[in-house]
This record gives structure tokens, C-alpha cells and sequence, in this order.
């Protein structure tokens, strides 16, 4: 249902049916959020997970005739001596990749 890269780095969260109150028509909301794995190359003793960065909320494509919405919320890891924060780096994403335009701007820090 999602395209694999996505589900490579990222767990659903949350899974939910919404109605808004102004259009009173029935959404999903599915919350994804960042594995807690670090990047290659750095280690669990040197570094520990600090939360999330921020969420994006992007529109997908339609679910059984429902809007659906993807919030994506990305980890960042702090060095416990240092302080220094990491994030994984998603520059591999092409532009033929099957996310949307958006989603790949915000997994590569362009949007």
C-alpha cells in the first residue's frame, strides 16, 4: 500500500478514521514515525535518540473514496558527550522515486 522505502525507514504510528466538523466527510490520518535505528556508521554507545525533528502533514491519494493524510514525523539522535545532533540523511530518494514531491522535499530537508 505504501511504497517500500517508506516502510523501510518508517513504522505507522497511528492508524485512524476522522470526520471533520467543517466538511463533515470522513478522513484517514495514518502517522508514520522514524525506526529509532541510527544511521550507518554511528554507534548506540555514542549516541541516543532526542525525539522527533517535526511532523508533515501530506495529502496521499485517496483510500476507498476517503482523503487520506500521512504525517511524517523524522528522528534526530544527540551524542552524548558532544551534543552534536545527526539525522539520517535521505539524499538517496531520486526524483523517479514513487513518493510524492512533497513527502521527498521533507525526507530530504528541502521542503
Amino acid at each position: 500500500m505504501f511504497p517500500s522505502e517508506l516502510m523501510e525507514y518508517f513504522e505507522i504510528s497511528k492508524f485512524e478514521l476522522l470526520c471533520s466538523l467543517e466538511t463533515r466527510k470522513e478522513y484517514w490520518l495514518i502517522e508514520f514515525e522514524e525506526k529509532n535505528e541510527l544511521p550507518h556508521g554511528y554507534s548506540s554507545l555514542d549516541y541516543e535518540s532526542k525525539g522527533f525533528i517535526g511532523s508533515k502533514l501530506i495529502q496521499d491519494f485517496p483510500l476507498r473514496g476517503k482523503a487520506v493524510y500521512l504525517s511524517i514525523n523524522k528522528r534526530r539522535w544527540r551524542h552524548k558527550q558532544t551534543g552534536a545532533i545527526i539525522k539520517r540523511d535521505f539524499t538517496f530518494i531520486a526524483d523517479g522515486s514513487k513518493f510524492t514531491k512533497e513527502l521527498s522535499d521533507f525526507l530530504k530537508d528541502r521542503g
